[in-house]
């Protein structure tokens, strides 16, 4: 068993719920969760006989708008300080769950996103004291319907005025397989591919409001709690699935999400 994990997972094995220490193909279960000593019980399980569940359970889910040039597009100023959203609990997938379309839904994208982990009670706390108040880090889905989004192509008609449904649908965030802990984040690469074909590839360096300054400038105004989690936004372009699809994030340092889209 290692002396010190970097990853850990959340998962269901015999009918419990536990969080263990992640080291290649085996899990380490650990006593406690993930912001106390998480001390090993001395045993392990393969990797195979274990269900991954999403690594924490939130209070609440934010997500980034707009947080890479490459997704602003030309002619598009970046966003003075980040510009962050609401998505439900309930939004939230486990790897390897099928992705759900629900009714009247068209135009279903894909994006890839870079997932900060709350560690501690942040209230107003400054950019230089908020690294404290990160657990760590995993990789995330922000499942998006467009046309409700955005309005359809052939007129605003389908446009909400909000992003409720659009980004907030059951199963629209998957999240996992599980968080990296003192991740040197901007060495990393995140990359997502639609059946095996590399569709975003990204830096985490190029973010355009790094997780510091994130979580600083949402804890101005929003108390997040343990185990909160923050979507630091979408690089590049993104495109429609469709049912039998399978989309894989990955970032380096934290593993492969993997999901199918529901027939």
């Amino acid at each position: 068993m290692p002396a010190e994990f970097s990853r850990f997972v959340r998962y269901e094995h015999g009918g419990e719920i536990a969080f263990g220490g992640l080291d290649g193909e085996m899990v380490y279960p650990i006593e406690g969760d993930l912001f106390g000593s998480r001390t090993p019980t001395g045993e392990s399980l393969p990797l195979s006989e274990v269900k991954l569940l999403y690594p924490i359970q939130p209070t609440k889910v934010f997500a980034l708008a707009g947080n890479y040039l490459s997704h602003l597009g030309a002619g598009r100023e970046p966003p003075e300080h980040p510009e962050p959203f609401y998505k439900p609990i309930t939004s939230l997938a486990h790897p390897e769950q099928d992705i759900v379309f629900p009714k009247g839904a068209q135009d279903v994208h894909y994006e890839a996103e870079f997932v900060i982990v709350i560690g501690k009670e942040a209230s107003k706390v400054s950019e230089a004291e908020a690294a404290d108040y990160i657990l760590g880090y995993t990789c995330g889905n922000d499942v998006s319907e467009r046309n409700w989004q955005n309005g359809s192509i052939d007129g605003p008609e389908n446009k909400d005025m909000q992003w409720w449904r659009g980004k907030g649908s059951d199963t629209f965030g998957p999240m996992g397989p599980a968080i990296a802990i003192g991740l040197d984040y901007e060495k990393s690469k995140i990359q997502l591919r639609l059946n095996g074909e590399v569709k975003q590839e990204q830096m985490l360096s190029d973010l355009i409001h790094n997780p510091v300054q994130t979580v600083s400038f949402i804890s101005q105004f929003v108390t997040l709690l343990p185990g909160d989690v923050i979507f630091t936004g979408t690089p590049g372009t993104t495109s429609a699935m469709k049912a039998g699809d399978v989309v894989e994030v990955e970032v380096d340092g934290i593993g492969i999400l993997r999901n199918k889209i529901a027939g």
